[in-house]
This record gives C-alpha cells, structure tokens and sequence, in this order.
C-alpha cells in the first residue's frame, strides 16, 4: 500500500464499483485457515502485449512469515502464465520491505527499475523496486518453488 490514510467507506464502495466491472483486472481473497487474510490482485492486463502487474497484500499480521504469501503468489503467477497465457508479469514493493523482494527473487523475478519517491510513509517519500517474471524464468523456477511450498505443507 502506498499511502497511510485511512480509507473511508465510499472510497472503498467506489474502488469496489469499479473494480468488478474493469476486465483489465482480477482479484482473488487469500485465505488462511479458512478465513480472509488478504487480497491478491492482477491489474493492467494486457493480453495483446501478454503482460500484466500483479500485487498481494495479507492484512492479518499473524499470517505473515508463515508461507501464506508465498502460496498466493504461487498461484497468481500460475494464473498470469497458465489461464491467461502472458509472457511476462510486472510488481512494485517498497524498498522497505526487502523480505518480500527477496521472495520474488525466488519466484524468479529480476529487479528492473527503481521508481524514486512511488510511495509516502508517515509523511516520508519511499522509493518502490520494479521487479519483473517471464514466462521462461518462471518455467525454470517453478519446479524448485513447488518443492519449497510443498515442504511447508501446502497442497500442490
């Protein structure tokens, strides 16, 4: 998220109005244990081009470090390359969260950019890093990243 402000409900009702009619986006509810912990998301969705820019987000802090964003992000980019059939798949996360840069380092995506001030963090500017994934890199780090999450215990 790149801002702090608290989101208001017709802010929410206008981004939800929106959302569900756009067809160059989709989302899915990330679960954990049987509830909504976060949302994953493709948007931009350039099937001419075959590329999009995906983001997740797990709102439940008790869920993070526990492999629940690495098996959304396994099943995105299983989506992105599989249903949809793109070439390439595009994030952005702020330099503050190297934890999350490193994950998608071990899905295969390579730093491509440096987006100087994207964000603004208790009033501060925050730079983002632009990471990108093809359909080959992921096709050589698939078989490794099926083992990592199935030796954590999710289903594959």
């Amino acid at each position: 998220m790149y801002t702090d402000h608290v989101i208001a409900p017709d802010e929410h009702a206008r981004w939800f109005a929106a959302a569900v009619i756009d067809p160059t986006r989709r989302y899915w509810i990330i679960e954990a244990d049987g509830q909504g912990v976060g949302l994953a998301n493709l948007y931009d969705i350039d099937t001419a081009d075959r590329r999009a820019t995906w983001a997740y987000y797990i709102a439940d802090p008790s869920q993070r470090g526990r492999g629940v964003g690495a098996m959304a992000e396994f099943q995105v980019i299983e989506q992105a390359f599989g249903a949809l059939g793109l070439a390439r798949l595009a994030c952005e996360v702020l330099e503050t969260n190297p934890a999350v840069i490193k994950l998608h380092k071990r899905f295969g995506f390579v730093e491509t950019t440096r987006l100087v001030g994207r964000a603004t963090k208790d009033g501060q500017p925050v730079d983002a890093i632009g990471l990108e994934l093809t359909a080959d890199a992921w096709a050589e780090a698939e078989p490794a990243m099926t083992e990592r999450l199935r030796g954590m215990g999710f289903p594959l």
